[in-house]
Order: structure tokens, then sequence, then C-alpha cells
């Protein structure tokens, strides 16, 4: 008699990888259905679900709202509609992204001197320099002139004070790699000296000025800790 367990030469039957059958079967749920173009409304409700984890900007909606509809239209391609027909679709809903927009920044969801003035002051308390900030904002789509004055408003007009932010900032990036003021204490001269070295190197590619640089690794550690608390608390 054959074992039922068995095929007839006696060799264990092939099973089937239940594992694999499940995980395919979740893989086609996540996909759902392009079901129709988003209109306005499918559109805004997406506006207010991403201003409500994240701080953007009017570019950076534009932008996801743009990848809300490629999404859509990749689906809809994959489900059998024309390119042609998804490319009008995508096409016709410029107004409605437009009026989204200005839905958002009429609630004071998305404003850029706020968003450019709270990334400021985060980036420079983070040891980042005042071109390095500029540079950030303006890669995230925020307008030159109110970069401009937001960081003249934020970081200080180019002068005393803006140098002392800059200092500071400095002083955050110094303290980091544990050059100049905050050396490591068992390090020997050699070791401080190659960590200062690099430290200058790495400021002047952050955008730091090497007259910056020099104060921040020369500068008396207590004093340095000073400053960067005051800066912090500003």
């Amino acid at each position: 008699m054959t074992d039922p367990d068995t095929q007839p030469d006696g060799t264990p039957p092939r099973r089937r990888s239940s594992r694999r059958g499940r995980r395919d079967g979740r893989e086609a749920r996540r996909v759902p259905p392009a079901g129709p173009a988003p209109d306005h409304a499918a559109l805004r409700a997406a506006a207010l679900a991403h201003v409500a984890r994240f701080a953007t900007t009017i570019a950076g909606m534009e932008r996801m709202l743009g990848r809300v509809m490629q999404r859509w239209g990749r689906r809809a391609e994959a489900e059998g509609m024309e390119p042609s027909a998804v490319a009008s679709h995508i096409a016709a809903a410029a107004p409605d992204i437009a009026a989204v927009i200005a839905d958002m920044r009429a609630l004071g969801a998305v404003d850029d001197a706020r968003f450019s003035e709270s990334r400021a002051r985060s980036l420079t308390r983070a040891g980042r320099s005042r071109r390095a900030v500029g540079a950030h904002l303006q890669a995230r789509g925020v307008d030159g002139a109110v970069v401009a004055r937001v960081m003249e408003e934020t970081l200080g007009a180019r002068g005393e004070d803006a140098h002392e932010t800059e200092l500071a900032a400095a002083l955050v990036f110094v303290r980091k790699r544990r050059a100049g003021p905050f050396a490591r204490p068992d390090a020997t001269a050699e070791e401080a000296a190659t960590r200062d070295r690099r430290a200058m190197e790495a400021m002047a590619r952050s955008g730091f000025s090497r007259d910056i640089a020099c104060r921040a690794l020369e500068m008396d550690t207590q004093e340095a800790e000073e400053r960067i608390w005051r800066m912090k608390s500003a």
C-alpha cells in the first residue's frame, strides 16, 4: 500500500509554499484600485494630511500634490487606461492643485516665511553656517527675497549680531567633532591638532569663513559653552 504522504515513486510530495502565497496575496491587496482621478476634494484631503505631519513650503506642497496625481496615473495605466487619457487627467488637475495650495495658504498651513524662520533657527542651532542655511531654504523652493529677509530677521543683519550667531553655530559644529575647545581631555597634542585640521577643512566645506573657524577652534571652553547656550536660548 502506498503511503499517502509519499508519491508513487516513494519520494516525498512537493509542498507549495503557503508563505509565498500569503505574501503574494498581501502584495496584491496593498495596491488600491486607481478609481477616478483625484478631484479638488481628494487633493485637499491629501494636503491636509500632509501638513498635519510635515512642515512644508509652497513648492513642496506643489510637488507632493503632483506625486499624488502621478501615483494615480501609474495605477490607472496598469489597469488599462490609455497613457494619453492619463496625461489629460493629470494636466486637468493643475487648477485644482493651485486652488488647494491657495486654501492651505489662507489657512496658514503653508507659509514660506514662517517655514524659513523655523528652519533657519533649527539649522543654525544644529551647527549649520549661514550660507548652508540659505542654500537649504532655496533648495526647498523658497523665493530668494524671502530667504534673505527671513535670515536677516532671524539670524541678524550682516554685522555684529550675524557674526555672533555664525560663531555660535561654528562652535556647535566644532563640538560635534570634539575639536578645539571641545577636544577630549585625554587627547594627545598630535591627536588634537589632527582633529582641529579636519574640523577646519569641514567648516570650510560647510560655508564657514576662515576667520569664524579659527575663532571657534581657539576659544576657551567655558566661553564656547556660554556662547552656544546664549544662541540656543535666544
